[in-house]
């Protein structure tokens, strides 16, 4: 595989929406599933498909993350999101729901045009990358993402999230999430591969194919499996979040 230098951005309407803060809220799209666009360059286009149905919750990928990516204490790429909710069809009073969240690394990015000095861009393979030498770490993009999936790294004082580890993918590698997640729940690949394993879920799973917040148009790359429809508008119940924590050294 190939590295990709960062293309020119095309603006896009910015959102300062919060996500999956206080109340949990989730939309997924209810009458049509999204369709997984394949670009026209005939080049890599990276993308990952979650069956939440396989999620167990487990935070392998979170704590794989933090390693490959040298994730400072109290931040995440990605987090599987455990939610406590009120149950009214069942005999049980209440049940736990899990959400795999990461970068979206969406078609339209709301992130991009935010930034004064074009630190975030998309790279010609899909990925939304962040250039930590030109990043200012003035939040922006942080306040525009409507999934909640950037912070400002408190050691380096710059943009972070998920990059679905380029590093590891430009070398022919899997992101980490993906090679430790024990249920098989995270599937990566290129979309315009139609022999990839990515490709085929997809196109078998399209009559139940969701994208969060699908309403902001945003195009994300990042497609769900077993997302509840329950969970298009709030969600009654205490939202919970595993946060991750440095041990102590022995």
């Amino acid at each position: 595989m190939k590295s990709c230098s960062p293309p020119q951005a095309t603006p896009a309407s910015p959102s300062r929406r919060n996500f999956l803060r206080g109340v949990p809220v989730v939309t997924a799209a209810a009458a049509v599933a999204p369709t997984p666009a394949i670009a026209s360059t005939g080049k890599h286009q990276w993308a990952m498909l979650i069956d939440v149905r396989k999620c167990i919750g487990c935070q392998a990928c979170t704590v794989s993350c933090i390693q490959e990516n040298a994730v400072p204490e109290g931040s995440f790429r990605t987090v599987v999101s455990t939610y406590s909710v009120k149950l009214t069809d069942s005999a049980q009073p209440a049940g736990t729901y899990v959400l795999p969240r990461l970068c979206n690394h969406c078609d339209n990015p709301p992130c991009i045009p935010v930034c004064p000095v074009s630190a975030t861009y998309k790279r010609e393979d899909g990925i939304v990358a962040v250039d930590g030498d030109r990043c200012v770490g003035c939040a922006y993009c942080v306040q525009a993402c409507p999934y909640d999936a950037r912070f400002i790294n408190h050691e380096t004082n710059k943009a972070d999230k998920c990059t679905f580890c380029a590093h590891r993918v430009d070398a022919g590698l899997l992101p980490a999430c993906v090679e430790t997640c024990v249920g098989g729940a995270r599937i990566f690949g290129d979309i315009n591969d139609p022999e990839s394993e990515l490709a085929r879920r997809l196109k078998e799973a399209q009559p139940q194919l969701k994208v969060l917040k699908p309403e902001l148009e945003t195009a994300p790359r990042v497609f769900y499996i077993g997302l509840d429809e329950r969970f298009t508008g709030k969600v009654e119940g205490q939202g919970t979040l595993w946060k991750p924590r440095n041990l102590p050294h022995a």
